[in-house]
């Protein structure tokens, strides 16, 4: 199953509705992506999860949503202006750009027409010009006239604006250190080379934490947030024999970091991160502070305290847990899994996704397209769709669309029989397990929450 593993995950994403390529009928824009039904539905419940975990669940965080465009002053303390680059080089032959690390890594081999380090994957070109210097921020004008005093930049990450809102939330929710501002939003990086999918994208979607802590507690907390980050996507169904830790060696580190760990993942194409834990120490609100002249440092009334805070960052993308959730839950079984009739020796697609992020909750199949059996299955169908997101499928042997819906990873499909008629009882299947239990139509919301 792993051979080609990627191509299948792709093409289950288009055929299916979870994702398209990006402006698919002007031939695509490269590193954008449109998230179908079934992906938009699955992306809100990875966004919910988180939310509800990491913000409703604790009483140490709160919640913002920044501005995606931001002061340029904003990039000039932050350092991406200056500093948010990366090395560049061009194939002398089709002129295709590159990166100049992933080149030297290796990372483009087996891609295209590279069968080796530092070859064009269009042309296998092995000329390259000298790297050069590149900054990854989209740049953009604020207002009618473009010069270099309106010039400003999509945001290429979302922590800025929990930096300098600070003081606004240490006021406002009347907060003292340690505690977090939490932030889901878009972020916008013009990459050299996307790929792998949705894993390197030039528009994505970020869901990171800023925790303030007194300096000294800072060792403590990292910790904290690094077996909870981890945590996150254990109890959300990955296997932990796909997950490592990848601590960055001191003499690779940012210059505002005095640790960083990353949780990567078991990709077809490699291990890559999808999140990771930094010690930003106190540098961001410093510099801010040095930028704004604003006084961001913390103060203690009780103990008559001043500090500025140090900050622990644990971040993680929503579009590469996206697809790191969909690979690990991948399953296929050969010949099918059905044991009451004659398996059909067709290979069986199961999506094996945890209950809380499947973005169908429960399908509703009416055995027979029969008026008495289609009229009770759209009222049970109706009855279901304030608590839950419900599929209503009427084509096709019930067999076919039970594995119509184990493709996209439904925990559950009602069936509808004409004895459900009599009895007022439906039949309820269970994705993993295949089996069935008669349940009574009067309990049916109940059952399905409860297992939800």
């Amino acid at each position: 199953m792993s051979e080609n593993l990627m191509d299948k995950i792709v093409s289950l994403a288009k055929r299916r509705g979870f994702i398209f390529p990006g402006s698919e009928i002007y031939g695509g824009l490269a590193g954008t992506w449109d998230y179908g039904t079934l992906g938009a539905f699955m992306r809100d419940n990875i966004r919910s999860a988180w939310k509800k975990r990491f913000v409703q669940g604790r009483d140490d965080m709160e919640y913002l949503e920044g501005a995606v465009l931001m002061a340029r002053k904003t990039w000039e303390a932050s350092g991406h202006v200056a500093g948010f680059n990366d090395l560049l080089m061009e194939c002398k032959k089709c002129h295709e750009r590159f990166r100049a690390d992933h080149m030297a890594e290796g990372q483009y081999v087996g891609q295209g027409k590279a069968k080796q380090k530092n070859q064009c994957i269009e042309c296998a070109g092995k000329e390259f010009t000298e790297p050069r210097q590149f900054n990854m921020m989209f740049e953009t004008y604020v207002g009618p006239i473009k010069d270099e005093e309106r010039k400003t930049y999509l945001r290429p990450e979302t922590a800025q604006s929990m930096f300098t809102n600070f003081k606004n939330v240490v006021d406002s929710a009347r907060r003292k250190p340690p505690f977090g501002i939490g932030q889901i939003g878009k972020s916008f990086r013009n990459e050299i080379q996307t790929g792998n999918f949705i894993f390197r994208s030039r528009e994505f979607e970020i869901a990171e934490i800023e925790y303030f802590v007194k300096p000294g507690e800072d060792d403590k907390w990292f910790e904290h947030w690094l077996n909870e980050w981890e945590k996150f996507y254990l109890d959300l169904g990955i296997k932990k024999k796909n997950l490592r830790r990848y601590e960055h060696p001191k003499e690779s580190l940012a210059h505002y970091s005095k640790r960083t760990v990353d949780l990567e993942y078991h990709f077809p194409f490699g291990f890559g991160e999808i999140a990771g834990i930094a010690n930003r120490t106190d540098y961001d609100l410093k510099r801010h502070i040095e930028y704004s002249g604003e006084d961001l440092a913390y103060f203690n009334s009780e103990t008559k305290e001043k500090y500025v805070p140090y900050v622990i960052e644990p971040t993680l993308g929503i579009d590469r847990a996206f697809v790191t959730f969909l690979i690990d839950a991948y399953d296929e079984v050969e010949g099918g899994r059905t044991t009451t009739t004659e398996s059909n020796k067709e290979v069986e697609t199961v999506l094996r996704l945890h209950k809380s992020i499947a973005p169908i909750k429960v399908a509703v199949l009416p055995l027979s397209k029969k008026e008495p059996l289609t009229k009770l299955a759209h009222e049970i169908a109706q009855i279901l769709r304030p608590y839950m997101t419900v599929a209503y499928d009427e084509v096709a042997s019930i067999g076919r669309r039970y594995r119509r819906q184990d493709e996209i990873g439904t925990p559950y499909c009602v069936t509808i029989d004409f004895e459900s008629v009599e009895d007022k009882k439906v039949t309820v299947r269970d994705r993993d397990t295949m089996k069935q239990e008669r349940v009574e139509i009067e309990e049916l919301g109940n059952y399905l929450k409860e297992r939800l």
